[in-house]
């Protein structure tokens, strides 16, 4: 994906919307959107922004593990599974 070729002023873009947007579904590729020669916004298809969110939550949940390792905020495998099946049983026997 080379946003140098999606590059659009913002005079195409009011000119041509409808049209720019179904190019954007088809294609899945984002497009930047020029003021005055300068990028100011991108249009992004709903799925791939969708898409994104999702990758960039993960990024996040990965860098939390890995801080909590670092600061030795994790407990052993075998001692979850316990605690959990511990949990089911009392949660079963009310």
């Amino acid at each position: 994906m080379k946003l140098s070729e999606s590059v659009k002023p913002i005079s195409y873009f009011k000119a041509h919307a409808s049209e720019i947007v179904r190019q954007i579904a088809d294609r899945q590729q984002p497009m930047v959107i020029t003021q005055n020669g300068e990028a100011k916004a991108i249009l992004q298809d709903i799925v791939q922004y969708e898409q994104t969110q999702e990758s960039l939550a993960m990024l996040k949940m990965l860098a939390q593990s890995r801080n909590s390792l670092k600061n030795g905020d994790h407990k052993p495998v075998a001692d979850v599974f316990s605690n959990l099946k511990k949990k089911i049983r009392e949660d079963q026997s009310e």
